[in-house]
């Protein structure tokens, strides 16, 4: 598959990397060629830079992994507005959240899921990898006692919602269909509810109890 990211940080690094060694084609596009090129050199397995409008016409799946205060110039200069993304599955990852609140940039209007896909001319988007840090998605693979990591996804689009499976699957992860577009304002809230407990060293799992114990609603 062939995998333009639109970024050149952490999660650009983590994702990217799992997926070159996958087997994928991936280029990165940067506002700066330079990091995108030295991003490209450290992922390796092929991996090719370029600008951020080339990365967003260069396959079948782009990625977005920017910081949410620069997810508009980035589509801005990704030529998103002018269809350079249409037709593609396009990965959200990002977090708006307000840092040291854990409450959402985007409280009281969409989620940047929603707006992402408002700028996006014809992007079939989908919300994923966005509730864990870099670092996990780092590992080779992401399993830990209880099994494989689960990515929970949300889009409209079956076509993309599967190219985005692969993915996850590609990683040794499992992926967790979560509804449509509109739920990822849900996902985008679980989010910023569970990052205050793990920065608060508080272990969110124990507010789970196991599904057999839970039963069906």
């Amino acid at each position: 598959m062939r995998i333009g990211v639109l970024g050149t940080g952490n999660m650009a690094d983590a994702l990217g990397t799992q997926w070159a060694r996958a087997g994928h084609e991936v280029l990165i596009g940067g506002r700066s060629r330079p990091k995108a090129e030295a991003l490209a050199a450290r992922i390796g397995h092929g991996a090719r830079a370029g600008s951020l409008r080339e990365a967003a016409g260069f396959g079948e799946v782009t990625l977005l992994a920017v910081a949410y205060e620069g997810v508009e110039a980035a589509l801005a200069a990704a030529g998103a507005a002018e269809g350079t993304l249409s037709g593609r599955a396009l990965i959200d990852c990002t977090n708006a959240i307000v840092p040291g609140r854990f409450t959402l940039a985007t409280e009281g209007g969409p989620g940047m899921a929603e707006r992402i896909a408002a700028r996006a001319v014809g992007a079939r988007v989908v919300k994923g990898f966005c509730h864990c840090a870099d670092a996990v998605w780092r590992l080779t693979p992401p399993v830990f006692a209880d099994g494989p990591l689960g990515v929970p996804l949300c889009g409209d689009d079956e076509d993309a919602l599967e190219a985005v499976r692969t993915l996850v699957r590609d990683m040794g992860c499992v992926p967790l269909d979560a509804g449509g577009l509109e739920r990822a304002r849900l996902l985008e809230s679980t989010v910023a509810f569970l990052l205050a407990f793990w920065f608060g060293g508080v272990e969110p799992r124990a507010a789970l109890p196991p599904l057999a114990v839970q039963g069906p609603a």
